[in-house]
Protein backbone atom coordinates (compact mmCIF):
# COMPACT_ATOMS: atom_id res chain seq x y z
CA UNK A 1 0.00 0.00 0.00
CA UNK A 2 2.67 2.14 0.60
CA UNK A 3 4.06 1.58 -3.45
CA UNK A 4 4.22 5.14 -5.09
CA UNK A 5 0.94 6.25 -6.67
CA UNK A 6 2.92 6.93 -9.78
CA UNK A 7 3.99 3.68 -10.13
CA UNK A 8 2.81 1.19 -13.44
CA UNK A 9 1.19 -1.08 -10.88
CA UNK A 10 -1.36 1.92 -9.86
CA UNK A 11 -1.77 3.63 -12.82
CA UNK A 12 -2.40 -0.17 -14.04
CA UNK A 13 -5.05 -0.07 -11.75
CA UNK A 14 -6.14 3.59 -12.16
CA UNK A 15 -6.80 2.59 -15.90
CA UNK A 16 -8.76 -0.65 -14.99
CA UNK A 17 -10.74 0.93 -12.38
CA UNK A 18 -11.88 3.69 -15.59
CA UNK A 19 -12.87 0.94 -17.73
CA UNK A 20 -14.77 -0.69 -15.07
CA UNK A 21 -17.13 2.85 -13.97
CA UNK A 22 -17.19 3.90 -17.48
CA UNK A 23 -18.32 0.14 -18.29
CA UNK A 24 -22.39 0.39 -17.49
CA UNK A 25 -24.78 2.89 -17.59
CA UNK A 26 -27.31 1.81 -14.49
CA UNK A 27 -26.72 4.10 -12.08
CA UNK A 28 -27.92 1.76 -9.91
CA UNK A 29 -24.82 -0.43 -10.21
CA UNK A 30 -22.34 2.66 -10.36
CA UNK A 31 -22.13 2.63 -6.27
CA UNK A 32 -21.65 -0.89 -6.47
CA UNK A 33 -18.35 -1.16 -8.89
CA UNK A 34 -17.45 2.33 -7.04
CA UNK A 35 -17.07 0.02 -3.42
CA UNK A 36 -15.72 -2.54 -4.87
CA UNK A 37 -13.46 -1.04 -6.74
CA UNK A 38 -11.58 0.45 -3.93
CA UNK A 39 -11.76 -2.66 -1.39
CA UNK A 40 -9.80 -3.89 -0.05
CA UNK A 41 -7.14 -1.91 -2.50
CA UNK A 42 -7.46 1.00 -0.80
CA UNK A 43 -9.32 0.45 2.57
CA UNK A 44 -11.01 -2.03 4.03
CA UNK A 45 -14.47 -1.38 3.86
CA UNK A 46 -16.23 1.44 1.64
CA UNK A 47 -20.02 3.29 2.00
CA UNK A 48 -21.33 5.18 -1.18
CA UNK A 49 -24.03 8.14 -0.23
CA UNK A 50 -25.81 10.19 -2.64
CA UNK A 51 -28.74 12.44 -2.83
CA UNK A 52 -31.39 12.98 -5.40
CA UNK A 53 -30.50 16.86 -5.48
CA UNK A 54 -27.84 18.67 -4.57
CA UNK A 55 -28.74 19.96 -1.99
CA UNK A 56 -31.14 17.26 -0.42
CA UNK A 57 -30.18 14.72 2.67
CA UNK A 58 -27.38 12.08 1.78
CA UNK A 59 -28.26 8.69 2.01
CA UNK A 60 -26.28 5.33 1.98
CA UNK A 61 -27.16 3.76 -0.99
CA UNK A 62 -24.43 0.92 -0.82
CA UNK A 63 -22.16 -0.84 1.65
CA UNK A 64 -19.07 -3.34 1.22
CA UNK A 65 -16.57 -4.61 3.82
CA UNK A 66 -13.32 -7.01 2.85
CA UNK A 67 -14.91 -9.28 5.30
CA UNK A 68 -18.96 -10.05 4.78
CA UNK A 69 -19.82 -10.83 8.07
CA UNK A 70 -18.81 -7.18 9.39
CA UNK A 71 -21.14 -5.41 7.33
CA UNK A 72 -24.37 -5.35 9.03
CA UNK A 73 -22.65 -4.48 12.36
CA UNK A 74 -21.05 -1.66 10.45
CA UNK A 75 -24.00 -0.14 8.50
CA UNK A 76 -25.72 -0.06 12.44
CA UNK A 77 -22.01 1.89 13.48
CA UNK A 78 -22.61 4.43 10.25
CA UNK A 79 -26.22 4.72 10.78
CA UNK A 80 -25.01 7.83 13.11
CA UNK A 81 -22.62 8.90 11.05
CA UNK A 82 -22.78 12.47 10.02
CA UNK A 83 -21.28 12.53 6.26
CA UNK A 84 -22.49 15.95 6.11
CA UNK A 85 -19.37 16.76 8.07
CA UNK A 86 -16.80 15.27 6.25
CA UNK A 87 -14.27 16.69 4.35
CA UNK A 88 -11.42 15.19 2.15
CA UNK A 89 -9.31 14.67 5.13
CA UNK A 90 -9.36 11.54 7.90
CA UNK A 91 -11.20 13.85 9.94
CA UNK A 92 -12.66 13.86 13.73
CA UNK A 93 -15.79 14.82 12.63
CA UNK A 94 -16.47 11.22 11.67
CA UNK A 95 -15.64 9.55 14.59
CA UNK A 96 -15.86 4.98 14.53
CA UNK A 97 -14.32 2.69 16.98
CA UNK A 98 -10.92 1.08 16.01
CA UNK A 99 -10.71 3.12 12.59
CA UNK A 100 -9.91 5.94 10.15
CA UNK A 101 -12.26 6.78 7.67
CA UNK A 102 -12.02 9.15 4.63
CA UNK A 103 -14.82 11.23 3.13
CA UNK A 104 -14.38 11.99 -0.38
CA UNK A 105 -17.20 13.95 -2.37
CA UNK A 106 -18.45 12.48 -5.39
CA UNK A 107 -18.44 16.14 -7.58
CA UNK A 108 -18.99 16.00 -11.25
CA UNK A 109 -20.14 19.14 -13.68
CA UNK A 110 -19.85 21.30 -10.45
CA UNK A 111 -22.64 19.28 -9.11
CA UNK A 112 -22.25 17.55 -5.27
CA UNK A 113 -23.74 13.92 -6.71
CA UNK A 114 -22.88 12.11 -3.07
CA UNK A 115 -20.17 11.04 -0.98
CA UNK A 116 -17.74 8.00 -0.99
CA UNK A 117 -16.32 7.18 2.71
CA UNK A 118 -13.02 4.92 2.97
CA UNK A 119 -12.22 2.94 6.55
CA UNK A 120 -9.34 1.34 7.11
CA UNK A 121 -7.73 0.31 11.26
CA UNK A 122 -4.51 3.01 10.13
CA UNK A 123 -4.04 6.36 8.70
CA UNK A 124 -4.43 7.10 4.86
CA UNK A 125 -0.85 7.79 3.79
CA UNK A 126 -0.73 11.07 1.58
CA UNK A 127 -0.51 8.84 -1.80
CA UNK A 128 -3.92 7.06 -1.11
CA UNK A 129 -5.80 9.89 0.02
CA UNK A 130 -4.29 11.67 -3.77
CA UNK A 131 -5.60 7.83 -5.28
CA UNK A 132 -8.85 7.98 -3.49
CA UNK A 133 -9.54 11.95 -4.72
CA UNK A 134 -8.94 10.58 -8.14
CA UNK A 135 -10.70 7.22 -8.26
CA UNK A 136 -14.31 9.91 -6.64
CA UNK A 137 -13.63 12.21 -9.47
CA UNK A 138 -13.70 9.52 -12.08
CA UNK A 139 -16.45 7.54 -10.28
CA UNK A 140 -18.60 10.87 -9.78
CA UNK A 141 -18.37 11.46 -13.63
CA UNK A 142 -19.25 7.70 -14.43
CA UNK A 143 -22.53 8.34 -12.11
CA UNK A 144 -23.78 11.49 -13.59
CA UNK A 145 -23.35 10.20 -17.12
CA UNK A 146 -25.61 6.88 -15.82
CA UNK A 147 -27.72 9.70 -14.69
CA UNK A 148 -28.14 11.78 -17.51
CA UNK A 149 -28.18 8.57 -19.74
CA UNK A 150 -30.94 7.35 -17.05
CA UNK A 151 -33.09 10.34 -17.46
CA UNK A 152 -33.13 10.41 -21.13
CA UNK A 153 -33.66 6.81 -21.64
CA UNK A 154 -37.05 7.62 -19.23
CA UNK A 155 -37.74 10.96 -21.19
CA UNK A 156 -37.65 8.91 -24.66
CA UNK A 157 -39.77 5.40 -23.62
CA UNK A 158 -42.08 8.01 -22.36
CA UNK A 159 -42.17 10.20 -25.75
CA UNK A 160 -42.34 6.46 -27.71
CA UNK A 161 -45.36 5.66 -25.56
CA UNK A 162 -46.99 8.70 -26.26
CA UNK A 163 -46.56 8.09 -30.28
CA UNK A 164 -48.22 4.39 -29.84
CA UNK A 165 -52.11 3.94 -29.73
CA UNK A 166 -53.70 4.82 -26.28
CA UNK A 167 -56.01 1.77 -27.23
CA UNK A 168 -57.53 -0.59 -29.18
CA UNK A 169 -61.00 -0.58 -30.27
CA UNK A 170 -63.30 -4.04 -30.91
CA UNK A 171 -64.01 -4.14 -34.21
CA UNK A 172 -67.04 -6.28 -35.13
CA UNK A 173 -65.76 -9.25 -37.58
CA UNK A 174 -62.14 -8.36 -37.03
CA UNK A 175 -58.97 -10.26 -35.24
CA UNK A 176 -56.41 -8.35 -34.76
CA UNK A 177 -52.88 -8.58 -33.34
CA UNK A 178 -49.93 -5.92 -33.39
CA UNK A 179 -46.06 -6.17 -32.15
CA UNK A 180 -44.24 -3.07 -32.03
CA UNK A 181 -40.42 -3.36 -30.48
CA UNK A 182 -38.23 -0.06 -31.10
CA UNK A 183 -34.00 -1.04 -31.63
CA UNK A 184 -31.02 0.47 -30.92
CA UNK A 185 -29.68 2.32 -27.62
CA UNK A 186 -32.31 3.56 -25.00
CA UNK A 187 -31.90 7.30 -25.88
CA UNK A 188 -32.92 6.87 -29.47
CA UNK A 189 -36.99 6.97 -30.44
CA UNK A 190 -37.77 4.40 -33.02
CA UNK A 191 -39.22 5.90 -36.45
CA UNK A 192 -41.58 2.85 -36.55
CA UNK A 193 -45.13 3.55 -35.42
CA UNK A 194 -48.76 1.75 -35.84
CA UNK A 195 -52.25 2.83 -35.46
CA UNK A 196 -56.01 1.55 -35.26
CA UNK A 197 -59.04 3.79 -34.51
CA UNK A 198 -62.74 3.93 -34.72
CA UNK A 199 -62.97 6.56 -37.98
CA UNK A 200 -67.28 6.66 -38.10
CA UNK A 201 -69.97 4.60 -36.52
CA UNK A 202 -69.32 1.78 -38.70
CA UNK A 203 -65.98 2.27 -39.98
CA UNK A 204 -62.36 1.84 -38.41
CA UNK A 205 -59.03 2.92 -39.94
CA UNK A 206 -55.60 0.96 -39.03
CA UNK A 207 -51.95 2.70 -40.49
CA UNK A 208 -48.46 1.24 -39.92
CA UNK A 209 -45.45 3.60 -41.07
CA UNK A 210 -41.82 4.04 -41.10
CA UNK A 211 -40.31 7.47 -40.74
CA UNK A 212 -36.87 7.80 -41.95
CA UNK A 213 -34.18 7.73 -39.20
CA UNK A 214 -34.73 8.06 -35.37
CA UNK A 215 -34.54 10.32 -32.07
CA UNK A 216 -36.69 13.52 -31.58
CA UNK A 217 -36.93 14.63 -35.63
CA UNK A 218 -38.30 11.46 -36.30
CA UNK A 219 -40.69 11.37 -33.46
CA UNK A 220 -41.93 14.53 -34.88
CA UNK A 221 -43.05 13.34 -38.49
CA UNK A 222 -44.46 10.31 -36.14
CA UNK A 223 -46.59 12.50 -33.95
CA UNK A 224 -47.69 14.49 -37.23
CA UNK A 225 -48.94 11.88 -39.31
CA UNK A 226 -50.50 9.73 -36.61
CA UNK A 227 -52.65 13.11 -35.33
CA UNK A 228 -53.00 14.16 -39.12
CA UNK A 229 -54.24 10.54 -39.62
CA UNK A 230 -56.45 10.64 -37.08
CA UNK A 231 -58.15 13.84 -37.24
CA UNK A 232 -58.88 13.72 -40.97
CA UNK A 233 -60.11 10.74 -40.97
CA UNK A 234 -62.90 11.53 -38.16
CA UNK A 235 -63.44 14.69 -40.73
CA UNK A 236 -64.71 12.21 -42.81
CA UNK A 237 -61.38 12.00 -45.89
CA UNK A 238 -60.82 9.08 -47.51
CA UNK A 239 -57.73 7.15 -47.26
CA UNK A 240 -55.81 8.59 -50.48
CA UNK A 241 -57.42 12.16 -49.67
CA UNK A 242 -55.40 11.96 -46.31
CA UNK A 243 -52.31 10.82 -47.61
CA UNK A 244 -52.40 13.35 -50.05
CA UNK A 245 -53.23 16.03 -47.46
CA UNK A 246 -50.34 14.22 -44.92
CA UNK A 247 -48.36 14.55 -48.06
CA UNK A 248 -48.43 18.14 -48.10
CA UNK A 249 -48.34 18.63 -44.26
CA UNK A 250 -44.85 17.08 -43.99
CA UNK A 251 -43.24 19.00 -46.76
CA UNK A 252 -44.56 21.95 -45.12
CA UNK A 253 -42.03 21.04 -42.43
CA UNK A 254 -39.03 22.22 -44.80
CA UNK A 255 -35.96 21.23 -43.73
CA UNK A 256 -37.37 19.60 -40.44
CA UNK A 257 -39.11 16.71 -42.63
CA UNK A 258 -38.43 13.70 -43.00
CA UNK A 259 -39.81 10.90 -45.75
CA UNK A 260 -42.40 8.40 -44.74
CA UNK A 261 -43.75 4.93 -45.94
CA UNK A 262 -46.96 4.28 -44.70
CA UNK A 263 -50.00 1.82 -45.14
CA UNK A 264 -53.26 3.32 -44.74
CA UNK A 265 -56.68 1.60 -44.77
CA UNK A 266 -59.92 1.99 -43.94
CA UNK A 267 -62.19 -1.34 -42.75
CA UNK A 268 -65.74 -1.43 -42.90
CA UNK A 269 -67.62 -4.56 -41.34
CA UNK A 270 -70.08 -6.76 -44.50
CA UNK A 271 -71.99 -9.73 -43.67
CA UNK A 272 -69.23 -11.88 -45.46
CA UNK A 273 -66.25 -10.48 -44.02
CA UNK A 274 -64.32 -7.22 -43.65
CA UNK A 275 -64.42 -4.62 -47.16
CA UNK A 276 -60.71 -2.77 -46.51
CA UNK A 277 -59.86 -0.20 -48.67
CA UNK A 278 -55.84 0.64 -48.25
CA UNK A 279 -53.28 2.93 -50.27
CA UNK A 280 -49.56 1.89 -49.85
CA UNK A 281 -47.11 4.64 -50.31
CA UNK A 282 -44.03 3.51 -50.33
CA UNK A 283 -44.64 1.10 -47.91
CA UNK A 284 -43.14 -2.78 -47.92
CA UNK A 285 -46.43 -4.67 -49.79
CA UNK A 286 -49.74 -6.08 -47.89
CA UNK A 287 -50.04 -9.52 -47.81
CA UNK A 288 -53.40 -11.84 -47.96
CA UNK A 289 -53.36 -15.26 -46.85
CA UNK A 290 -56.39 -17.43 -47.38
CA UNK A 291 -57.24 -20.13 -45.11
CA UNK A 292 -56.11 -22.63 -47.71
CA UNK A 293 -52.39 -21.44 -47.55
CA UNK A 294 -52.32 -19.23 -50.44
CA UNK A 295 -50.68 -15.92 -50.06
CA UNK A 296 -50.58 -13.34 -52.34
CA UNK A 297 -50.02 -8.82 -52.59
CA UNK A 298 -52.70 -6.68 -52.58
CA UNK A 299 -51.52 -3.44 -52.50
CA UNK A 300 -49.92 -1.32 -55.68
CA UNK A 301 -46.84 0.52 -54.88
CA UNK A 302 -47.13 4.09 -54.77
CA UNK A 303 -44.93 7.32 -53.91
CA UNK A 304 -43.88 7.36 -50.47
CA UNK A 305 -44.57 11.19 -48.91
CA UNK A 306 -42.48 13.55 -48.45
CA UNK A 307 -40.52 13.83 -51.13
CA UNK A 308 -42.95 15.00 -54.18
CA UNK A 309 -45.25 18.17 -54.33
CA UNK A 310 -47.76 16.56 -56.86
CA UNK A 311 -48.62 12.65 -56.11
CA UNK A 312 -51.92 11.35 -56.19
CA UNK A 313 -52.69 8.46 -54.33
CA UNK A 314 -55.53 5.60 -55.34
CA UNK A 315 -56.98 3.28 -53.18
CA UNK A 316 -56.83 -0.35 -53.44
CA UNK A 317 -60.23 -2.23 -52.09
CA UNK A 318 -59.74 -5.58 -50.84
CA UNK A 319 -62.41 -8.16 -49.37
CA UNK A 320 -61.24 -10.45 -46.64
CA UNK A 321 -63.44 -13.08 -46.28
CA UNK A 322 -64.09 -15.27 -43.17
CA UNK A 323 -60.43 -16.45 -42.20
CA UNK A 324 -58.30 -14.22 -44.25
CA UNK A 325 -55.66 -12.81 -42.75
CA UNK A 326 -54.04 -9.21 -43.67
CA UNK A 327 -50.31 -8.76 -42.31
CA UNK A 328 -48.21 -5.51 -42.63
CA UNK A 329 -45.01 -4.84 -41.48
CA UNK A 330 -42.19 -2.08 -41.44
CA UNK A 331 -38.80 -2.96 -42.87
CA UNK A 332 -37.68 -4.01 -39.75
CA UNK A 333 -39.26 -7.38 -40.88
CA UNK A 334 -38.83 -7.34 -44.77
CA UNK A 335 -34.88 -6.38 -44.89
CA UNK A 336 -33.90 -7.97 -41.75
CA UNK A 337 -30.35 -9.65 -42.83
CA UNK A 338 -28.43 -12.47 -42.37
CA UNK A 339 -24.87 -11.82 -44.22
CA UNK A 340 -25.91 -11.14 -47.47
CA UNK A 341 -29.58 -12.31 -47.11
CA UNK A 342 -32.73 -10.21 -46.50
CA UNK A 343 -35.84 -11.93 -45.05
CA UNK A 344 -37.91 -11.12 -48.11
CA UNK A 345 -35.43 -12.38 -50.68
CA UNK A 346 -37.52 -15.10 -53.19
CA UNK A 347 -40.65 -13.74 -51.18
CA UNK A 348 -39.57 -15.07 -47.76
CA UNK A 349 -42.41 -12.94 -46.23
CA UNK A 350 -45.03 -14.65 -47.67
CA UNK A 351 -43.28 -18.00 -46.90
CA UNK A 352 -43.77 -17.27 -43.61
CA UNK A 353 -46.75 -16.54 -43.53
CA UNK A 354 -48.08 -19.12 -45.75
CA UNK A 355 -47.03 -21.29 -42.60
CA UNK A 356 -49.90 -19.38 -40.28
CA UNK A 357 -52.92 -20.45 -41.73
CA UNK A 358 -55.69 -21.49 -39.29
CA UNK A 359 -53.47 -19.30 -36.47
CA UNK A 360 -54.94 -16.25 -34.63
CA UNK A 361 -54.11 -12.99 -35.36
CA UNK A 362 -52.14 -12.65 -32.30
CA UNK A 363 -50.63 -16.11 -33.06
CA UNK A 364 -49.58 -14.76 -36.76
CA UNK A 365 -47.74 -11.50 -35.50
CA UNK A 366 -46.03 -13.58 -33.24
CA UNK A 367 -45.15 -15.98 -35.31
CA UNK A 368 -43.98 -13.10 -38.10
CA UNK A 369 -41.64 -11.71 -35.56
CA UNK A 370 -40.07 -15.03 -34.26
CA UNK A 371 -39.34 -15.56 -37.49
CA UNK A 372 -37.75 -12.15 -38.04
CA UNK A 373 -35.95 -13.04 -34.86
CA UNK A 374 -34.79 -16.35 -35.74
CA UNK A 375 -33.82 -14.95 -39.13
CA UNK A 376 -30.61 -13.82 -38.17
CA UNK A 377 -27.81 -14.70 -35.05
CA UNK A 378 -27.75 -10.93 -33.97
CA UNK A 379 -29.95 -8.47 -32.74
CA UNK A 380 -31.91 -6.37 -34.71
CA UNK A 381 -30.70 -2.78 -35.74
CA UNK A 382 -33.48 -1.93 -37.18
CA UNK A 383 -37.24 -1.10 -35.55
CA UNK A 384 -40.23 -3.18 -35.98
CA UNK A 385 -43.92 -3.08 -36.41
CA UNK A 386 -46.59 -6.01 -37.25
CA UNK A 387 -50.90 -5.43 -38.04
CA UNK A 388 -52.20 -8.23 -38.44
CA UNK A 389 -56.35 -8.67 -39.37
CA UNK A 390 -58.03 -11.16 -39.85
CA UNK A 391 -62.04 -11.86 -41.00
CA UNK A 392 -63.34 -13.63 -38.45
Amino acid sequence: MEESARGPHWLGFLADASDLLAGTLDPDMVPAIIAQVVVPRLASWCAVYTSDNAVGPLRMVYLWHADEARIDGLREQLADMDVGAADTRVTSAIHLPDAQVLAVPLTARGRSLGMMCLGRPDRFPDEVIQFAEDIGRRAALAMDNARLYAQQAAANRALQRSLLPPNEPEVPGLDYGVIYEPAGEANEVGGDFYDLFKAGDDSWRFAIGDVCGTGPEAAAVTGLARHTLRLLAREGYGVAAVLGRLNQAILEEGERARFLTLLHGDITPVESGLEVRLVSAGHPEALRLKPSGKVEAVTTPQSLLGVFHEVLFEADTIHLDHGDVLLAVTDGVTERRSGGRLLDDEGGLGKLLAECAGLSARAVAERIRRGAAEFASEPSADDLAIVVLRAR
